[in-house]
């Protein structure tokens, strides 16, 4: 990999750029509560040649919301499954919006 494509990486939201340190630090939390929100399996890190996690800003996006509720009084594993459920709507929602739009393709239209 050359230089330029380094860079160009550093613009995709799922490339694994940050250290668990600068992670933590830039989202105002500890390492553990990385570990922790891992371990409830909302994200998983990508690992590092020499096995350190290695955190995307997707990912980082993900634990700020995460973050959120857990500094709401919410417990981790509880705000962990709250943004897993979230997302799964957020998904059947897109879903059924594609299957309605494509119902509607398919009948003629209405007599008017």
């Amino acid at each position: 990999m050359t230089a330029d494509d380094s860079f160009g990486r550093l613009d995709d939201d799922d490339y694994p750029a940050y250290t668990m340190g600068r992670a933590a630090e830039m989202l105002g939390t500890t390492q553990g509560f990385l570990r922790a929100i891992g371990e409830a399996r909302l994200i998983t890190p990508l690992r590092s040649e020499g096995g350190h996690r290695r955190y995307s800003r997707y990912q980082l996006r993900i634990a700020a919301r995460a973050r959120e509720l857990v500094d709401q009084g919410t417990p981790v594993e509880a705000a962990c499954r709250i943004i897993i459920l979230e997302d799964q709507l957020e998904e059947a929602k897109r879903l059924n919006a594609e299957y309605r739009r494509a119902s509607e393709s398919r009948q003629p239209p209405a007599a008017v």
